[in-house]
């Protein structure tokens, strides 16, 4: 018992001994630093403003306007091409983007002109790989556009004048890695609508989205990017088309555009036509302001259409935001070739040549 009260005893003093060695912290009559906060978020991305404006001077050597592709086909003329404005803003995931334009150029490729409307549309990111995009946007296939600011030649293909300018409806696009993605959709029946119509003659009067699109994309190597593209639907025909760019050197750059296009079928069942087509354009930079090019073009129209080679000769020389594009064009057809040509003398002809000057600022 006593060594039990003994042990006891002991225990109490070690413990009232470590008790009265713990000293609280003295009293400096501040309070303790508060933690950090943490950082802001970043702030979103600014509005961004962005355009073009273009004028030109063309000359057919033949005295008469012959070359049937889109834009640019006043002959003799000092005139203008449009000014092109657009907007874009992104807050958190989403985002939209408003194109507008004025002039001869923009009244030619969209389709009604008093809207000036050449993108109008809104996009959502759902994840970092996953996007939604709905609205009036400029089309996914073919290797030229319609802003002269975003193309190396000022005169444009056969290819992109038979093809679609813009699709009116809904897609989504999955990034699988940055060598590859996928966009698929649904849009408007017919292209180069801002909305969905039926023709005369139809039960009904509903609009009708049944233009099925999709695009691959694929990146196989540093500089090297191949679009395969497809849209089709019972409304507008269907297109399969390639198109690939390659920046092999920093000097020297190869794009190709191929497509396919079956026109629906006419009312007794017969083909409607369409196209076939391919264009190469090698690009050499001989300085950081000069740039030289050649678009090599080769078009036909099925069911007998006929053929046309055309042969582009481009120089872009750059003074900061202004380019200015000398071009010379050569174009050849076979006499089936559904445009007609005429030389100096009015006569039907199956050549036509062309030279002009333009002058293309973007900002």
């Amino acid at each position: 018992m006593k060594k039990i009260l003994l042990l006891l005893s002991l225990f109490i003093v070690v413990y009232m001994s470590a008790k009265a060695d713990t000293k609280a912290p003295a009293d400096t009559g501040k309070t303790a630093a508060a933690a950090p906060a943490p950082a802001p978020a970043p702030p979103d991305p600014p509005l961004i403003f962005s355009g073009s404006v273009d004028t030109y001077w063309k000359y057919d050597f033949s005295g008469h306007g012959n070359i049937p592709t889109s834009f640019a086909n006043e002959q003799n003329s000092v005139s203008i091409g449009m000014i092109d404005l657009g907007l874009k803003k992104t807050v958190g995931k989403a985002s939209f983007v408003g194109e507008l334009s004025f002039g001869p150029r923009s009244d030619e490729s969209i389709p009604t002109s008093g809207y000036h409307i050449q993108n109008l549309y809104v996009s959502y990111n759902v994840t970092d790989k996953f996007n939604l995009t709905a609205g009036y946007m400029s089309t996914f296939i073919g290797y030229e556009v319609i802003s002269p600011a975003g193309n190396f030649n000022y005169s444009t293909s056969y290819l992109f004048t038979n093809g679609p300018f813009q699709n009116a409806g809904f897609k989504a696009t999955y990034t699988f890695s940055d060598k590859v993605s996928l966009m698929a959709g649904i849009f408007n029946n017919y292209w180069n609508t801002y909305t969905s119509y039926r023709t005369s003659g139809e039960t009904t009067a509903s609009g009708d989205v049944s233009t099925f699109g999709a695009q691959l994309t694929v990146t196989p190597a540093k500089g090297w990017t191949a679009y395969l593209n497809v849209a089709t639907g019972s409304y507008s025909g269907t297109e399969f088309d390639l198109t690939t760019a390659y920046q092999i050197t920093d000097a020297f750059k190869l794009g190709l555009n191929a497509a396919t296009f079956s026109a629906p079928k006419l009312a007794d069942g017969s083909s409607g036509g369409g196209f076939d087509g391919v264009a190469l354009y090698p690009q050499l930079a001989v300085s950081k302001a000069v740039t030289l090019g050649l678009r090599g073009e080769y078009f036909e129209y099925k069911n007998g259409g006929g053929n046309v080679t055309a042969i582009t000769a481009t120089a872009n020389i750059k003074a900061g935001p202004l380019t200015l594009i000398p071009e010379i064009r050569f174009d050849n057809k076979s006499t089936a070739f559904a445009a007609p040509f005429v030389d100096s003398n009015g006569v039907s002809t199956n050549s036509a040549s062309q030279f002009l000057i333009a002058a293309v600022y973007a900002f």
